[in-house]
């Protein structure tokens, strides 16, 4: 897992949105293992108590589930899964409007211009 770290959040809440976007991208599935946390650790080079502390947050959100003894899994649950989904579906929607009012664009030319780019994709697809 990449991480571009960004000083705004806090790092174990960027470990957490980083395995959602794994999820989301369908790299990580419903039931898999993740590593270790000194695994993750390393491969991302943060302290293992961040990874720790993210594991923990996404037990509490009901994202994982830790077995003793074999590891932490992502939860077998399709409902979590969509639910992320929509979640960061959501979240991109709203940095996109927020920056378009940003540089002043209206509602009606926002719509406009998703409606020009949407089509000009289906005709390249």
């Amino acid at each position: 897992m990449k991480i571009d770290f960004d000083a705004s959040k806090p790092i174990y809440e960027q470990v957490i949105d980083g395995i959602k976007k794994q999820i989301a991208r369908g790299e990580i599935d419903p039931g898999d293992k993740l590593p270790s946390q000194r695994e993750m650790a390393k491969e991302i080079q943060v302290n293992p108590n961040t990874v720790q502390r993210a594991y923990r947050e996404m037990e509490l959100l009901d994202l994982v589930e830790t077995k003793r003894g074999r590891g932490t899994f992502i939860k077998d649950d399709d409902k979590v899964i969509k639910e992320i989904n929509e979640q960061m579906a959501h979240a991109a929607v709203k940095r996109f409007i927020d920056e378009m009012i940003s540089i002043g664009f209206k509602k009606e030319e926002v719509i406009n211009l998703l409606k020009e780019e949407f089509e000009r994709r289906m005709e390249n697809d």
